[in-house]
């Protein structure tokens, strides 16, 4: 069977405009790099030759240009980078995952979910700092505490991101599965050998094909 030319295969099926490449976030953060660090980066094979040469200013030019939130940064960006694995980047940073994710509190969509019935669904931002304030506070009644483990067994809707936020935003450790995963995906995954969760989350029922598997 025959799907097309060589040539053919060998072009993009997608190019940007000059004026959507002149908008982009990679292009102003490239403009950001020239301008702290006096380089030039007319491209992004530039910008990305430039970042193996220069993995540290590289790498530090991400924080600042992405605003992260941290209540400390550090004076290290990256430890042992000759190592890999072994490297660490910002070895002192203390930084909320959470906190990042959840920057913005307004109306505008923060997740858009489209189930396998065809329903679809969306959760503002500040729906979503709403929803996830509300778990974390159970989370905190029920005595999870920064350290420790929250096991989901959930699919990917947006109750899962939810509860991941939720426990992060507190320090917890998020571990998931999706219902997916057999029996020893899931033992290998949440067994109190390997994660000794404080607190399980778990979905009643799933839907695959059309049909509703309940758990109750």
């Amino acid at each position: 069977m025959t799907y097309g030319s060589r040539a053919a295969m060998n072009q993009p099926l997608w190019q940007p405009s000059a004026e959507a490449i002149a908008a982009s976030r990679m292009t102003a953060f490239m403009r950001a790099v020239e301008s702290q660090f006096g380089v030039q980066l007319p491209d992004y094979a530039a910008l990305y030759d430039w970042s193996i040469r220069e993995p540290e200013r590289f790498w530090s030019a991400v924080w600042t240009f992405c605003g992260v939130i941290a209540a400390h940064q550090g004076d290290v960006v990256i430890e042992h980078g000759d190592r890999m694995p072994g490297a660490r980047w910002f070895p002192q940073a203390r930084l909320n995952f959470a906190a990042n994710l959840l920057r913005r509190d307004d109306r505008e969509p923060a997740i858009i979910f489209w189930g396998e019935d065809r329903v679809s669904s969306s959760i503002t931002f500040a729906e979503l700092h709403h929803e996830v304030s509300r778990l974390a506070q159970a989370l905190r009644a029920a005595g999870v505490t920064a350290g420790d483990r929250v096991a989901a067994y959930m699919p990917n809707v947006p109750g899962t991101v939810i509860a991941m936020l939720a426990a992060a935003s507190i320090g917890a450790i998020w571990s998931s599965c999706s219902p997916d995963f057999g029996v020893q995906g899931v033992l290998a995954r949440s067994s109190p050998k390997s994660c000794s969760a404080r607190m399980a989350i778990s979905i009643t029922a799933r839907r695959s094909n059309s049909s509703t598997a309940s758990w109750k």
